[in-house]
């Protein structure tokens, strides 16, 4: 990850409607979602959706795979894990307990299944 990519990420995301749209495909994963209802969701027109689609796509941030006629989008999570990385790479110059509560609210929100013996 690099300035430039991380620039292209973020300004994909700074408009209200591509961030509901990845929001959206965040809370869908694995399974993605269907453009058609993402558009019904945020009741916006379908070549709305597509532009900014395309510009989440060319920004790493989302990618889409053909289910027999339907194109089904996905969040590319470990795209955006890089662009806060990024962030949040040198952060707390060596002080943890600085960066302790970001972190503490990075922390996936479903906790692992504990393997039962």
């Amino acid at each position: 990850m690099d300035n430039e990519s991380t620039i292209l990420a973020l300004a994909a995301l700074a408009q209200s409607t591509r961030l509901d749209v990845f929001r959206i495909l965040v809370a869908r994963e694995p399974e993605g979602s269907p453009a058609g209802d993402i558009a019904r969701e945020l009741a916006i027109p379908h070549n709305t959706l597509s532009t900014h689609l395309a510009i989440l796509s060319r920004a790493g941030l989302i990618r889409s795979e053909r289910r027999s006629r339907s194109i089904i989008y996905r969040a590319d999570l470990h795209a955006f894990r890089a662009v806060a990385t990024f962030l949040l790479k040198d952060c707390c110059g060596g002080h943890p307990e600085v960066c302790a509560p970001l972190l503490e609210d990075l922390a996936p929100c479903c906790p692992k299944e504990v393997a039962h013996a």
